[in-house]
């Protein structure tokens, strides 16, 4: 098997609607990215709000491409969407959509702010893990529900197995978002954005669907600004695993890393690019046949 060396980030890039897409940017190192196309979006949701953001792109252990994305429009209102859209594909520039996976199918009646779904594999249950953060709107009683993590089961990314379930909410009255899980020796770390701390925390878990545990000290940020949409990769050929930040305040991108998943130290922002607009994004290991077919694809 080709080493998976290169890095593919696959991102949307702001609040208009023509931005609300899917861009492509590549890397050789895991620091430096080039965007594709011009930085234009090329692949678009043709489904649901018509629109897409947080997109995230991943690997199925059948070797299947699958981006799974918020299916909204920010011009709606930010309590406008209840539903995923998904795509797959074999060769990462031809993709096919599904339909929308709707919160409102399966349970979660009123579902509002279904928001950033992620996938992990459950090699225990052979399945796939969705998780995301959601709210709940009963309009009969003009109810919330606070936005917090839940998570589900699929084997196709059709339809779920099993139904919704929180994965975790904080202890607090605010909201946690964002969610990223990375398995390192066993362990399940699960960063996110707490509403509370309007920065980056982590809980963990000796399993992916939880429960989750609250260390004493939570907040892992090793930037003094507000960030969000976190997304976590590991650095070929070496201990570090690298997480970038949207500096959604300030703008840009921050990137930080870590040998232990839970001391982050700062990455010199001259040592690292994010110069062309991304926002809440996700990261993918690719080769160097998959890096030339998606450069040439786009030349």
């Amino acid at each position: 098997m080709s080493e998976r060396k290169n890095y593919l980030f696959c991102y949307f890039t702001g609040n208009e609607p023509e931005r609300e897409s899917i861009n492509y940017a590549l890397s050789r190192d895991g620091y430096h990215f080039k965007p594709v196309n011009g930085n234009r979006p090329f692949l678009f949701n043709m489904k649901g709000t018509r629109g897409v953001r947080d997109p995230f792109i991943f690997r199925a252990e059948d070797g299947t491409f699958y981006i799974i994305g918020t299916d909204m429009r920010s011009d709606n209102g930010w309590a406008s969407n209840h539903a995923f859209c998904v795509w797959h594909s074999d060769a990462l520039v031809n993709w096919q959509q599904y339909e929308l996976i709707d919160m409102n199918d399966y349970g979660l009646q009123g579902s509002v702010r279904t928001w950033a779904p992620e996938v992990i594999y459950d090699r225990e249950k052979e399945m796939y893990m969705i998780y995301w953060a959601n709210a709940q709107h009963f309009r009969e009683t003009d109810e919330w529900t606070k936005t917090v993590m839940w998570y589900a089961y699929t084997k196709d990314f059709r339809t779920l197995e099993t139904a919704p379930q929180i994965l975790y909410a904080p202890p607090c009255d605010k909201d946690a978002i964002d969610g990223d899980i990375i398995e390192k020796d066993g362990v399940y770390y699960l960063y996110y954005k707490d509403e509370n701390e309007k920065t980056i925390c982590f809980v963990y878990s000796s399993y992916p669907e939880g429960p989750y545990m609250e260390p004493e000290n939570k907040n892992i940020t090793a930037f003094d600004e507000h960030t969000e949409g976190c997304c976590t990769y590991k650095e070929y050929g070496t201990d570090n695993y690298l997480m970038i930040m949207d500096s959604y305040v300030k703008g840009g991108y921050l990137m930080q890393k870590t040998t232990d998943m839970v001391n982050f130290v700062a990455v010199d922002k001259d040592s690292y690019n994010f110069d062309f607009s991304p926002r809440h994004g996700s990261m993918l290991a690719i080769t160097d046949e998959e890096y030339d077919r998606i450069e040439s694809f786009f030349a």
